[in-house]
This record gives structure tokens, sequence and C-alpha cells, in this order.
């Protein structure tokens, strides 16, 4: 198959600086140009669909080049990370881009390397892991917590960066998200998970907590920045005040960051069925679910 030539990956960046379609005002030349307002320039869905299809693309490109990209999501508790990996993996295929959230090291675990338990899940040629929270816990909520001793800490300071960069050199791609949000806007999320019995769920004790501790979170991360932000795989911020603005932007930054063309797959024909092969046994001898809805009409 012919590969064709994406435009996508040129207007993708192109976009934001084209004219409001509502208004015809014309683009400033040479200033950069504003954010696309949802509800007046763009509306969300449109604008989600659009650029999932984009995604589609990216992660067709990856699996046939055989990229290996790892994308981290850490930031405040309900600042909208798990939100932002549904929409990104939504329209993919899970056999190439899947979700790694991990839970609580086990007793075995604790006594490993502390990087062991995430390089298993490590992408191999072809495939794109998304970290819903990563090996950055330890800096964060194992530090601030104390789940973790100073030496642990401090050595962890020590040694990510330069694993970081070992990663980079066995060519996978490392691409970090931190998700800010302002304890105003966290704290209307917190009650409208406890308001919310399909969402209540998501809080913790830990997360509670966390509030508590809003001032040593913070420091926690400026110090985590401070060593981490590194040249082969820098920390990026997303704005996360608004959930579906910073669900467009990230989608559109990581669309930015991997030159990709399109390889979507010609049209296929569908075939028509034979049945003049095969009698199949009486449908009612099947065991069907209890009908207790049905389509209207």
């Amino acid at each position: 198959m012919a590969e064709k030539r994406g435009p996508s990956s040129v207007n993708i960046q192109a976009v934001a600086a084209q004219p409001s379609k509502k208004s015809g005002a014309p683009a400033d030349q040479g200033k950069t140009p504003r954010p696309l307002r949802l509800g007046k320039d763009c509306e969300y869905e449109h604008e989600l669909g659009r650029l999932q299809i984009e995604l589609v693309k990216l992660h067709e490109w990856i699996r046939h080049e055989g990229l290996k990209v790892v994308i981290l999501f850490e930031g405040r508790d309900a600042a909208g990370k798990g939100s932002a990996i549904k929409r990104i993996t939504q329209t993919l295929n899970p056999r190439i881009c899947r979700v790694v959230a991990l839970g609580t090291p086990t007793e075995r675990e604790k006594t490993q390397w502390y990087f062991q338990r995430y390089v298993a899940h490590l992408p191999a040629a072809g495939e794109i892991v998304l970290f819903d929270r990563s090996w950055y816990n330890r800096a964060g909520v194992e530090h601030v917590m104390g789940f973790c001793s100073e030496g642990e800490y401090e050595e962890f300071l020590h040694s990510c960066p330069e694993f970081e960069r070992m990663l980079v050199r066995a060519g996978i791609m490392v691409i970090k998200y931190w998700f800010s949000v302002s304890d105003e806007e966290q704290e209307r999320r917190f009650q409208d998970r406890m308001n919310d019995p399909t969402k209540r769920w998501k809080l913790s004790p830990m997360d509670l907590e966390s509030r508590r501790r809003w001032a040593e979170y913070s420091r926690a991360k400026d110090e985590m920045f401070a060593v981490t932000d590194i040249k082969q795989a820098p920390w990026y911020v997303v704005d996360a005040e608004n959930k579906k603005c910073a669900r467009l932007n990230v989608i559109r930054h990581l669309l930015s960051l991997i030159p990709y063309r399109d390889l979507t797959p010609e049209r296929l024909k569908l075939p028509s069925l034979d049945k003049s092969k095969y009698v199949r046994p009486p449908i009612q001898e099947q065991n069907f679910i209890p009908q207790v809805y049905s389509s209207g009409g």
C-alpha cells in the first residue's frame, strides 16, 4: 500500500492560527495565535472527534515504524489525568496502546529495585504505553506521606534522570505530562465526587489527606521538577482548570511531538454472505438473557 502524506501532521500545528469561522476575523500576523474558544470558535465534541482521527493515524504510524512511546500522566488528585487518558485511548487499538495504572506495591515488589515493576510494562516496538501515575510516586505521595525513607527519596532524585536518559538511549520516547489545577477547582471536583455515587469510588482517605498537605505536595513537585525536567525527557505542564480544554490541548500537543504519515487502510468491500452450505439449529434452543429493554417503535 502506498503511503499517503498526512496533511494533518502539518495542519495540527497551523489550525490554531486560522481565523474564527463564526467571526471571520483575520488572524494576527507575527503574533502568538490566541486560543480557540470552546463554544465560540469550535465545538468540543467536533474538535475531539477530529483529533481522535489524528490519534488513529499516529498510532498506526507508530505500529508501522516500530516506535516505542511511553507517556506519563502525573499531577494533583482530581486534575483530570484519567479522563484525558480515556479520550486518548478511546478510538485506539488496545493491542498497540495500553494503559498501566499500578496499585500499591506488594511485599515482594518492595524488596526490588524501585524501577523494576515499571520496567516490566515498558513498550516493545510498535507500542504506546500510558502510565496513569508512574515511578514519580516516589517523589510525590511516597515522599510526602512518609511511605519511603529520606535516603530512598534522595536516591530516586539521583537515579531518575539517568534512568530516563537510559530509556531514551534505548530508543524509547519518554513524554511526561503534569496536570495542574488550583486548590479551589480541586475542592469543587472532590465535592462533586462525594455527591455522585458513580464517582465516589475515586475518592480515598489518601486523596483527602492530600488536601491537608497541599503546601507539602507543592514543595515536592517543585523539587522534583528542578531535578527531573531534563532535555531528553522534559516535563510538559497542562493547565487542567477546564477539563475539556485540557483534554484537547494535551492531545494536540502529543500529536505535535511525533511526526507521522497517514497510513489509513484503503476502504474494503464487504463480501456477500453464503448461507447455502449450512443449516443452523433452531434459534429457540439457545439461552437468551431476559429482554428487559427493547428498541422503541
